[in-house]
């Protein structure tokens, strides 16, 4: 007997998981360089006074938001794998950060940095063994569904955070929604004038220059026009707010904390930042994928994401992840490799270096039409209308999704779309396809078909059903029912002839099932026949020792081994006085009609039963040469 090749326990390492970046350099060339230093420039304006923003929100200085934007898209775009995903501080991180440490150690202190680059440090680490196990297989279970309604609630709280930029008036979080919608009704007699000019003269060009002038850098030109706008109409001077100037500098080397007792009170909170991290990153690569059309690697991405946040807490940079903001403006922008986040952190470096003084002239309200026009464009209404109008449960896990982001937050709207993609899918797994076969005696040769579609006898004291799905233990309470279902219709049918499919897979509970079924049936005075071709199937009921408990005499490798034992063991009274001679290897009775040349042996239809039609025909000549 041939050895069978075991799986490793953890998957081999790939060198090429190191050198991911091969697969795009070659592609590199004068045009991508272009288009990727105009998506560069623009992505790097706007991450300025985000990365800033972001700091704030997690409790640090505004150096280690830029240090962020500068150190962790690097990272990221060469180990990774989406082309387009742009890393870095984001607000969902931000939050967490801020929530898990604010409570250990004082924000902004010296302490308080140094656990955020260590939780830095542990989440990379976490990250980057999922990626090198591959778990990155996991994120397959976020449907297509999950990710267009992900998308388009993200979008949606992305246009609502800029509409204080269209009022020139504060207003709360759009997560609070409430608060968030009465906040603007009071806001809106007040509007500023100069701020709402600015932002939709802005978001006005940026769409026209799109769209009749798509190869341009539209989102620069909207840029340069904000600015110039606010020029023209002395904005400082109406209190129109601007990017406010940075302190330059280089990312300082920083050394994350390695006592047990840090490893110890923050490796909780550094999973879940790790799992929070991906789930965005992955989804965000994902949803962008869905546009380019680019294949993704999910564990390369994870791969990624991990060195990008290692290598960041040595280099003062706290916890990235993908941002929908800049990755959507990234590739909105026209960017076509991963040079566009490396020559993004190049720019932000040179802003910060050389010409910070002039990114004071690019008005708050600029940057907020700019950001409104990328929500838009995030929302794939073509796809939304194709999922509402075909399918129910799908409908159900967009709106679902959808509203989860809306009204409570990313993260917990992700593990809610795994949790609904899961449940569908577990769902149609455990409810496997059950149709009764018989053979057409109109057909020569006899193929196994549906006796309702083809109106055909069945035989009064045998049925025939394919399993069509997985034999485990989420589908045996199922598969059970069926079997009484079956047994309830037709209980003179005492003999029961199963096939299992190719893709069936069993486990010890499918296995189970099998065992007391082949007892029931011979309980009843029938048995239970077990057709299997697919030797990895037949090993697997060797595992669980089904042969030996009902017999190896029961399990066949073609119907035309399984139907004369059958036959033989059918009551020759009632065979007597049958009409419907629905088998070959029937007893010989007076002849009622059906020809000898159409008395073959009962062989699958490819369309009916699945077998090829190569297979057919290599039982017949069996049946007919014996």
């Amino acid at each position: 007997m041939p050895r069978i090749k075991k799986e490793p326990f953890l998957p081999p390492f790939e060198a090429r998981n190191l050198a991911p970046f091969r697969k795009w350099i070659g592609q590199v060339n004068r045009q991508t360089l272009r288009d990727d230093a105009a998506a560069a420039f623009t992505n790097a304006a706007v991450v300025l006074p985000q990365a800033i923003a972001f700091a704030a929100i997690a409790g640090l200085p505004p150096q280690y938001g830029l240090y962020a934007a500068m150190v962790t898209p690097v990272i990221a775009a060469i180990f990774g794998s989406s082309w387009h995903l742009v890393s870095g501080p984001t607000t969902a991180i931000s939050v967490v950060i801020f929530a898990t440490l604010s409570n250990i150690h004082e924000p902004g202190s010296a302490a308080y940095i140094q656990a955020v680059l260590t939780i830095t440090l542990l989440a990379g680490i976490f990250q980057l063994l999922m990626g090198l196990v591959r778990l990155g297989q996991l994120v397959s279970l976020v449907s297509h569904s999950v990710m267009v309604g992900f998308t388009a609630g993200a979008a949606i709280l992305i246009a609502l955070s800029q509409v204080s930029g269209f009022l020139g008036q504060k207003l709360p979080r759009p997560e609070h929604i409430d608060a968030f919608l009465t906040a603007i009704w009071r806001a809106l007699p007040n509007v500023d004038p100069y701020v709402f000019s600015i932002a939709f003269g802005t978001l006005a060009v940026t769409a026209a220059c799109k769209r009749y002038l798509p190869k341009w850098p539209n989102y620069l030109i909207g840029l340069i026009f904000g600015g110039g706008l606010a020029y023209l109409l002395d904005a400082e001077a109406h209190g129109v707010q601007f990017v406010q100037s940075v302190a330059t500098g280089v990312p300082q080397f920083s050394a994350p904390e390695f006592s047990l007792e840090a490893l110890r009170t923050l490796s909780s909170g550094a999973f879940a930042l790790a799992l929070i991290g991906l789930l965005e990153a992955v989804s965000i690569a994902r949803a962008i994928a869905l546009k380019s059309k680019q294949p993704l690697d999910s564990n390369q991405e994870i791969i990624g994401q991990g060195l990008s946040n290692i290598g960041g807490s040595f280099f003062s940079a706290y916890l990235g992840s993908g941002s929908f903001t800049r990755s959507a403006l990234n590739y909105e922008s026209g960017a076509k490799t991963p040079m566009a986040a490396l020559m993004a952190a190049l720019f932000l470096f040179i802003i910060l270096i050389a010409i910070s003084p002039f990114i004071e002239l690019i008005p708050i309200p600029a940057m907020s039409g700019l950001i409104m026009l990328v929500a838009w464009k995030l929302i794939d209404f073509k796809e939304i209308r194709h999922i509402l109008i075909s399918s129910a449960a799908e409908t159900i896990v967009l709106l679902v999704t959808f509203f989860a982001v809306v009204a409570v937050n990313l993260e917990f709207a992700i593990y809610l779309g795994v949790i609904l993609s899961l449940s569908i899918f577990l769902r149609r797994s455990m409810k496997p396809g059950l149709p009764i076969n018989v053979p057409n005696a109109r057909v020569s040769g006899r193929p196994f078909m549906s006796p309702i579609l083809w109106n055909l006898p069945e035989c009064p004291q045998a049925v025939f059903a394919r399993l069509q799905g997985s034999l485990y233990f989420g589908a045996v309470e199922f598969i059970e029912k069926e079997f009484r279902r079956m047994e309830e219709e037709r209980p003179g049918q005492k003999h029961f002839g199963l096939m299992l499919d190719g893709a069936v897979g069993v486990d010890l509970a499918g296995a189970d099932l099998l065992v007391q079924e082949a007892k029931r049936r011979e309980a009843r005075g029938g048995q239970l026949y077990i057709g299997v071709r697919y030797p990895p199937i037949r090993r697997q009921l060797a595992r669980f020792h089904v042969p030996r408990e009902i017999g190896r005499q029961h399990i066949f490798r073609r119907k035309t081994e399984m139907l004369p034992k059958l036959v033989a063991n059918l009551d020759l009274d009632i065979c007597a006085t049958c009409t419907t001679r629905v088998f070959r290897e029937c007893p010989k009775v007076p002849d009622f009609g059906v020809n000898e040349a159409d008395q073959g042996v009962a062989v699958d239809d490819e369309a009916a039963a699945g077998d090829t039609g190569q297979d057919a025909v290599r039982e017949l000549e069996v049946s007919k040469s014996g």
